[in-house]
């Protein structure tokens, strides 16, 4: 049981159309704290603001014809803890600008949470920001000093403003952190949640080296590669992109052919494992290319499903039999008709995101809640010896 006194009473801001998500994440963190005060298992359970049925702050985000804003919260939050939980990659939201309709992108989204940070500023007793996907995180290193680093300026601003803690899942390179030393940024990982609902939906996936193989779709993922296949114990095997640095073609070298380094594919299913899904088109020529080399069923999965070029080209894969599936969590936004696919599997990140707010509000050491490797053993340990239990009470014995 959480037994530390929290550091302020819970306040939480929905910003843009994540507002059934961060709803959502009120509704369990209600549902755990008012189990606690039922059972009077913590000393702190009576403190004011503790125990709420709705955590989300009201306000409201007013916007000019021009296409400019405000920020506007319609009750006090001095003294509250709050969490403003965004998500950079909506686009189902749009404006009107002099009459046109506007489709609100990143910048305008990231713009908005600057609104949300200053009007809280000077007046919450802390600020945490929960990002999933990093606005700018793309970019790995400035390749020429003509370039913009621009997740350097937005952490650095963010900072500036007063936020205390950022969280950011499974960024694409976690080396951003150094660009604001002083100010508390945490990487949780997805695997875990990952993995136990791959296992718990398709119960013909098997843990045996034998018989299953992680593989990443490049090099630049390999590390996230070896995580995976150390932690359940199956052999990795890499694609490497040959490129001609002779060139470059939209500012990128072209890529002359793709070498597959490891085991045999031949009669094994294949995890394909990275950090996103932009475009697919990585993930789909992999995919091919190892049914090609005899593997059996392929599943895909990765952080965020962004599909930018739409889902047709998921579909036609799915109906030749090149993917068995594709596991992507709900931190970042999906349109109905994704959820609605025979091969997408929504993985819940939302009692996960409630138990991180819990513990960043008890000034609890995250260290163990987001490093998921023991959490993974223990899933794992659990589902060889043929327990079934509910995975939401054992994230509550696990992390409590």
């Amino acid at each position: 049981m959480l037994q530390l006194e929290p550091y302020g009473p819970i306040g939480i801001i929905a910003h843009n159309a994540n507002r059934d998500f961060v709803k959502a994440v009120s509704d369990v963190l209600y549902q755990k704290r008012k189990k606690r005060l039922d059972n009077n298992a913590n000393p702190y359970v009576h403190t004011p603001g503790y125990c709420r049925s709705d955590y989300l702050i009201d306000s409201e985000l007013i916007r000019f014809q021009t296409g400019e804003g405000k920020y506007q919260i319609e009750e006090s939050i001095r003294g509250h803890d709050i969490f403003i939980i965004t998500d950079v990659l909506s686009h189902n939201e749009t404006l009107d600008i002099f009459g046109y309709k506007h489709v609100m992108s990143p910048d305008d989204h990231y713009r908005d949470l600057l609104r949300i940070v200053s009007t809280c500023s000077g007046k919450a007793r802390r600020i945490n920001v929960i990002m999933p996907f990093v606005y700018e995180g793309r970019q790995e290193k400035r390749e020429t000093s003509n370039e913009s680093m621009d997740v350097a300026a937005m952490l650095k601003q963010l900072y500036e403003l007063g936020v205390a803690n950022l969280i950011i899942f499974d960024p694409h390179d976690g080396r951003i952190a150094n660009a604001v030393p002083l100010m508390g940024i945490d990487f949780p990982k997805s695997a875990y949640k990952i993995i136990s609902t791959l296992l718990s939906t398709f119960d013909t996936f098997k843990l045996d080296k034998d018989k299953t193989i992680v593989v990443s779709p490049d090099e630049s993922g390999v590390n996230r590669g070896i995580f995976y296949s150390s932690l359940l114990n199956l052999p990795l095997g890499i694609f490497y992109r040959d490129r001609d640095y002779s060139k470059k073609i939209d500012g990128e070298h072209p890529i002359k052919n793709y070498e597959y380094l490891g085991d045999d594919i031949a009669g094994r299913d294949v995890l394909i494992i990275d950090d996103m899904i932009n475009s697919g088109s990585t993930m789909l020529r992999t995919s091919k290319i190892l049914k090609v080399h005899g593997a059996r069923d392929i599943y895909c999965c990765a952080t965020f499903g962004l599909f930018t070029d739409g889902l047709d080209t998921f579909d036609e894969a799915y109906e030749d039999g090149v993917i068995k599936s594709v596991l992507c969590t709900n931190l970042s936004y999906h349109p109905a008709d994704l959820l609605e696919r025979k091969w997408y599997v929504n993985v819940d990140m939302i009692p996960y995101v409630a138990r991180i707010i819990e513990a960043i509000n008890a000034n609890e050491s995250v260290t163990d809640l987001i490093n998921s490797t023991s959490r993974i053993t223990d899933f794992l340990g659990q589902m060889r010896i043929g327990e079934l239990f509910d995975e939401d009470e054992f994230e509550d014995n696990k992390n409590s």
